[in-house]
């Protein structure tokens, strides 16, 4: 099937990783082990967001909807607040720019799905002036459930008129790789952030690649075949 579009990641993909997330799961869990939230169900080691949902099956069960959205909504604030720092101090990864550019030469549409909120993308995006590069941009603000969920990408994909089998989804986290196997786009792993080669294999990539220059290259590869 041709190439349509390509979908990036932001954190560690498109950008420098460098948010601190072992001080931001630590002050959420810290937050949420101060609203009830037994600590037994919270791992340290664990994402914000999966002790987000732990957070709201306590709540459901225990207390209210509405308390867990006045939680949910200050856990969020917490991780904007990092997001923000990382955002001052980040830089775009070598070659990044060059490779918009080389994508919109090819024509192809070009999205953005981070969990990132909305204001932290859009100053990354702006401070880089990158963002008129990309038709969809979704960040964790648009959609209930975040990645490893597929409805961040499902929406960037509709918005941009391309069906998955189309469509190449590059990240370097494992998150990204399930979201894009369970849709069946191509995923293309970049071992650049959080998570290794054989981890980004694993979870479904069907191609790794070391640089973001290897990017254009590669499509031109699967052109072909």
């Amino acid at each position: 099937m041709p190439v349509e579009a390509v979908i990036f990641d932001l954190d560690g993909t498109l950008t420098v990783f460098n948010i601190d997330y072992k001080a931001l799961r630590g002050e959420v869990r810290e937050y949420l082990l101060r609203t009830g939230v037994p600590a037994s169900v919270l791992n340290v080691n664990e994402i914000m967001f999966d002790m987000m949902h732990k957070a709201e099956i306590y709540f459901k069960n225990s207390k209210s909807e509405q308390a867990f959205k006045e939680v949910q909504s200050q856990c969020l604030v917490i991780a904007e607040k990092y997001e923000m720092e990382a955002a001052t101090l980040t830089s775009l990864q070598p070659g990044a720019i060059e490779i918009l550019k080389e994508l919109k030469k090819l024509k192809l549409k070009i999205g953005l799905c981070t969990t990132n909120s909305e204001t932290a993308t859009n100053y990354i995006l702006q401070r880089f002036k990158v963002l008129d590069y990309f038709q969809a941009v979704v960040s964790r603000n648009k959609v209930k459930r975040v990645k490893p969920d597929t409805e961040q990408y499902e929406l960037a994909l509709k918005i941009l008129g391309v069906k998955p089998v189309n469509s190449i989804i590059v990240g370097d986290s494992v998150v990204d790789m399930q979201s894009a196997k369970e849709l069946k786009a191509i995923a293309i792993g970049l071992p650049t952030g959080i998570s290794t080669q054989k981890q980004l294999t694993t979870h479904g990539a069907n191609y790794i690649i070391t640089a973001l220059s290897d990017l254009p290259v590669l499509i031109k590869k699967m052109e072909k075949n």
